[in-house]
């Protein structure tokens, strides 16, 4: 058995625990709510051919229970102000202990891509894929950790139907001082991305955070580079997001 479909079994297995623990966990604990909304200079996707390259808004929001989250992302492009993509996760978080963490996943995803018909007309075709991930982590301390990445996915149109296998090494180191009350975070990553078995390649990616104590605006930045790769899409992409994060909030008692 090969280690790809290994990682297809075990994510398998993942997402079917997940949705059987996720209904006893969540009888014993509040609806939490919180979300973001953030623009940027240049729309960046860590799979190259996914990124817009214009300038664009995201908005996140997250309805937790217990363990078990709900976390929609929606964004558009502000050049042309059509849809660029959009994701409806559920998340459960399968293993939370003091050093060791495990999170798996699965979501919709919904991308808009720009074609010509038969009329030579421009329009948006709305390509659908099914993802699953798993994302374990261990902390080295209270502001350093380590993990791993994996995503798998297919599609449900043409040439998306193989599945794509995304897997990375990363790291995170937070909560680093600069001053009195400005700090950084720091979350470097080397991956592996294989695309629906049409091209494959090797990136290293960095995402640095700069945030004020008690501010809920921050500034953060994207850095992707690729090492080896034969996927279409630029060597190198970047970009600036400034994020309003919103309060936490409260719906329900458990």
């Amino acid at each position: 058995m090969t280690l790809k479909n290994s990682l297809f079994r075990l994510v398998c297995f993942l997402m079917i625990l997940q949705m059987a623990l996720a209904q006893e966990d969540t009888m014993r604990h509040p609806l939490k709510i919180s979300g973001n909304a953030a623009l940027t200079n240049n729309g960046v996707s860590l799979v190259p051919s996914f990124s817009l390259e214009q300038p664009a808004a995201i908005f996140n929001m997250k309805l937790q229970k217990g363990r078990f989250s709900f976390e929609p992302e929606i964004t558009f492009s502000l050049e042309e102000g059509r849809p660029w993509y959009q994701l409806y996760w559920l998340r459960y978080q399968l293993v939370d202990e003091q050093r060791f963490e495990l999170r798996t996943g699965a979501h919709l995803g919904l991308n808009f891509i720009k074609i010509f018909n038969i009329d030579t007309e421009e329009v948006i075709q709305t390509e659908r894929y099914l993802v699953g991930e798993l994302a374990p982590s261990y902390n080295l301390s209270k502001n350093t950790s380590v993990g791993i990445y994996y995503i798998l996915a297919r599609g449900f149109d043409i040439g998306t139907t193989a599945p794509l296998h995304f897997l990375t090494l990363n790291a995170n180191f937070s909560n680093i001082k600069i001053s009195e009350t400005l700090s950084l975070e720091i979350t470097p990553q080397i991956y592996y991305l294989d695309l629906f078995g049409d091209g494959e390649g090797y990136y290293i990616t960095s995402t640095v955070k700069l945030s004020k104590r008690d501010c809920p605006l921050f500034l953060s930045t994207i850095i992707n580079q690729e090492l080896s790769t034969n996927i279409d899409g630029k060597e190198f992409l970047w970009n600036l997001t400034l994020t309003y994060a919103f309060p936490e909030g409260r719906i329900s008692k458990p």
